[in-house]
């Protein structure tokens, strides 16, 4: 039995667009940013969110925010550290926790990362006739808060 809802007739057309969009943006691309920043996403994903705050975050904590496994968070962090942005430390308020920090590389290589996201951005935000650009980021956000976990 075929669904007829309203939600099923959106269902193609949202999922070429998507598909689309992933690729002429460049998210599937492995080795390189979207913005051209010769790094797998992942790793991008990881620099943003330690460098987000003051420049440290809990190993678990960045687990959580990009949804992943800890050990694959395990290794971006090691492959991190392998190019010298970040540094591990023991948690001092728990003996198993451990403390991303970047380093002064790490901190240059966040920022010049987050200033070719933004440029992507403003660019392709440019694109967009100035009487629609505010709907689509709002349906950029609701699309975003459809995919949070509701546990």
């Amino acid at each position: 039995m075929v669904d007829d809802s309203p939600v099923e007739a959106d269902v193609g057309a949202a999922q070429d667009a998507l598909m689309r969009f992933v690729r002429n943006f460049g998210l599937h691309q492995p080795d390189r940013t979207p913005c051209g920043q010769p790094l797998p996403v992942s790793e991008a994903h990881a620099m943003a969110e330690i460098a987000r705050g003051d420049g440290r975050l809990r190993q678990v904590e960045l687990a959580r925010r990009l949804k992943l496994e800890k050990s694959s968070v395990s290794r971006l962090v090691a492959n991190l550290a392998n190019r010298g942005w970040l540094h591990r430390h023991p948690a001092t308020d728990d003996g198993r926790g451990v403390l991303l920090e970047l380093t002064d590389a790490g901190a240059v290589a966040a920022a010049r990362q987050a200033d070719a996201r933004r440029a992507r951005f403003t660019k392709l935000l440019a694109r967009i006739p100035d009487d629609q650009r505010a709907a689509v980021v709002h349906a950029l956000q609701t699309l975003a808060e459809a995919t949070d976990d509701p546990s």
